[in-house]
């Protein structure tokens, strides 16, 4: 089992979005990760179901390459719902 964290596994797209006025740029596994990651487990509350099922998503997708269609669209999901993006 890899890391999530570290893995370079690609996304199938990039997402550029804004957290706090700061952009934030999200192409790999790993990115996505630290990213859901980094912010706080009550910041997620509302949306814990998806924030479950993209982790779920990336870990699957650092594991093997072929899951990053259904990671990429697991996080895009959460993202869209989080009003992120």
């Amino acid at each position: 089992m890899i890391d999530p964290a570290n893995s370079e596994t690609r996304l199938r797209t990039t997402f550029n979005i804004k957290v706090n006025g700061k952009p934030v740029v999200i192409s790999t596994v790993g990115q996505a990760h630290q990213f859901l990651t980094s912010l706080n487990a009550v910041e997620w509350m509302e949306f814990k179901s998806l924030h479950d099922t993209a982790m779920a998503a990336l870990q699957d997708a650092a594991d093997n390459a072929i899951m990053t269609v259904q990671a990429t669209n697991a996080v895009r999901t959460l993202f869209v719902s989080a009003k992120l993006l």
